[in-house]
């Protein structure tokens, strides 16, 4: 705890360095990351366990125990992922004005624990879809400060390490949560108020870690870092504006960072939907469902270093949009003929190479065309956009199974996502000097 702290000061009482963390410490191996990094890689470890154990269970709960559509089930995947893409911008605003990251993290962290609980009470449609827009509005505070303390604590051309070693322990909890889900499932018969009780307590303890370990981060009163000519709405010293954060559009690299998220979120299709599809092609009995997040989360853990390192080295955008072509290749396993044994194994691993190329990678992206004042609120734009994007995605293809059925579905978010990712690689920002290995 004390040592987090005196390596994650704060720039005012650390020095004129613009980074913590791993350049306050002085000279490092190259494969350090800096404690803030870890604790909050920590945080998100715990606070997975609590939030994949419901997820795991969730799309069959849904379907098999209260009989929901494959169109409302689109609609609660969407808003189970996009409902919190406006609160986004809101967290990070609000940390971006206060300077205080860890705090508005913190908020977002504790209301989602305390939805966990609330599952054990809500039976109907409504009621449950209430819980986990709150859910999702409690990871919309969380997610742009968090990740805004990650890349702020980072050296220079080295955010897609600390991004990849944040998610792999962060994955690291999405692994043992469906584990944790699939043993209480096991041992207790329709023990779905167990998964949901246990996912609280859990829930809880990462509210605690987070508190207790994760140094807070002030900015010093004064001008912003950028100068006045940065944005020209900041509002005046000491002073963040939602006008100064909303014109971060105006950059033309972040303008087209948040274009290809959001054209390759729409032809995204959701998690629920992609082991849905993957049981009922493979015939894996109801037990065994809640296991499938477990082969995603497996290749996320282990890929999301490695890849991270990659994105600093070969640059950002183009493992970006190779985990768009994993993918890609995921439906079409889908789509195929192939059906043996080693099909659920191939789809997982893509799939989970998808998102350890893409989740961190684009958060570094991101922060490469944000100045320090306005980060949060610049990764929450970013944040936003792919997640109504997203949210958006599966509202269609759950509105498209229910008219054409499962394979006309997919075939068409197949062919979506390979247009957009076309699209994406003309679109992308320009590389810079950092992305060129000459």
């Amino acid at each position: 705890m004390y040592v987090a702290d005196s390596r994650g000061m704060p720039p005012a009482q650390a020095g004129p360095a613009p980074h913590t963390g791993a350049e306050a410490a002085g000279p490092r191996p190259r494969a350090a990351v800096a404690p803030t990094v870890l604790a909050l890689g920590t945080v998100s470890l715990v606070t997975d366990v609590s939030a994949e154990m419901v997820t795991a269970v969730l799309p069959l709960y849904l379907v098999a125990g209260l009989g929901l559509s494959p169109l409302g089930l689109g609609l609660v995947d969407g808003l189970y992922n996009g409902v919190s893409a406006l609160v986004r911008l809101v967290g990070g605003h609000l940390a971006d004005r206060s300077g205080r990251h860890k705090a508005v993290a913190g908020l977002g962290y504790a209301l989602s624990a305390l939805c966990k609980p609330l599952l054990l009470v809500v039976h109907t449609l409504p009621l449950i879809g209430a819980v986990l827009a709150a859910d999702r509005t409690g990871k919309g505070l969380r997610t742009a400060p968090r990740d805004a303390l990650i890349s702020l604590a980072s050296a220079p051309g080295e955010c897609g390490r600390a991004f990849g070693v944040h998610r792999a322990m962060d994955t690291a909890g999405a692994l043992l949560g469906p584990l944790a889900a699939f043993l209480i499932l096991r041992e207790a018969a329709g023990g779905y108020d167990a998964v949901f009780a246990v996912s609280g307590c859990v829930a809880l303890l990462g509210v605690l870690v987070l508190v207790l370990f994760v140094p807070g981060r002030r900015r010093a009163p004064g001008p912003p870092a950028g100068g006045p000519g940065d944005s020209g709405d900041s509002g005046g010293p000491g002073r963040v504006t939602l006008r100064a954060s909303l014109g971060l559009l105006r950059r033309p690299a972040l303008r087209r960072t948040c274009l290809c998220a959001l054209l390759l979120g729409l032809t995204t299709v959701g998690d629920a939907f992609v082991f849905l599809l993957l049981q009922r092609r493979t015939g894996l009995a109801d037990r065994w469902f809640a296991l499938l997040p477990l082969g995603t989360a497996a290749a996320f853990l282990l890929l999301a270093l490695p890849l991270g390192r990659l994105a600093d080295r070969a640059g950002p955008w183009r493992v970006f949009l190779g985990g768009h072509l994993a993918l890609l290749a995921g439906y079409g396993l889908l789509l195929g003929p192939w059906r043996g044994a080693a099909l659920p194994y191939a789809v997982l691993l893509l799939h989970g190479l998808f998102y350890a190329a893409t989740d961190g990678v684009l958060m570094a992206a991101a922060a490469d065309a944000v100045p320090e004042e306005l980060r949060a609120g610049g990764l929450a734009l970013v944040q936003t956009g792919q997640a109504l994007a997203r949210f958006l995605g599966s509202l269609a293809f759950g509105a498209a199974w229910t008219a054409w059925g499962e394979r006309p579905a997919l075939l068409l978010a197949g062919t979506g996502l390979a247009l957009a990712a076309a699209l994406a690689v003309r679109l992308r920002p320009p590389r810079t000097p950092e992305e060129d290995p000459a």
